[in-house]
């Protein structure tokens, strides 16, 4: 059986919204985009799974990483990882064939469609970004493990991880670390 882990970037004050770059997501007027970039160093910019694994994706996240990674730098290591990796996408708009190397659409039901994933065999399932998907199937108790870059910055504003959490759900701390900028990797298992 695979897990599902949340990857994400978040401000101490539970933001997600746009950590890349000031045009990845400007829903709301969002106007801090691009805060986590002056926090990367080589422990934050560590592929999340270790290696080449299985992605999921909501529609957002999706077409900004295709956008940015399916012809990106041949000598950034990211761009072979996330190219090669299967990336299963959660999206009502968008229809099959999807154009980016190895991505397949989730059909029916998005919790009935990634617990089936699970009980397959395989790597891990792992979130990167996607905040609705995320929380969907967090709802769903499909999220076993998330894994939090916590930045050392309050932003006052912006979508947040657990925005309107529909319930109390508690969590193990399974292990931590801090970066040379001060972002605080902390992984949270599933009680």
């Amino acid at each position: 059986m695979r897990t599902v882990m949340a990857y994400t970037s978040v401000t101490m004050d539970g933001v997600m919204q746009s950590p890349g770059h000031p045009e990845e997501d400007t829903r709301g007027g969002f106007a801090f985009g691009g805060w986590a970039a002056r926090y990367a160093d080589a422990m934050t910019m560590e592929p999340a799974s270790g290696g080449p694994g299985d992605l999921l994706l909501g529609r957002r996240t999706f077409e900004k990483m295709q956008a940015g990674w399916e012809h990106g730098p041949e000598d950034n290591p990211f761009t072979a990882i996330m190219n090669s990796s299967r990336k299963y996408v959660a999206s009502g708009t968008l229809t099959e064939p999807l154009s980016w190397t190895n991505s397949v659409l989730l059909q029916g039901d998005l919790a009935t469609a990634v617990a089936e994933l699970k009980a397959q065999d395989g790597p891990d399932l792992v979130i990167l970004g996607s905040g609705e998907l995320t929380r969907s199937l967090m709802a769903a108790r499909l999220v076993e493990r998330f894994v939090l870059l916590t930045h050392p910055l309050v932003l006052g504003t912006g979508i947040r991880l657990f925005q309107d959490s529909p319930r109390q759900t508690e969590f193990d701390l399974v292990g931590s670390r801090a970066s040379s900028t001060g972002v605080i990797v902390a992984t949270y298992q599933l009680r």
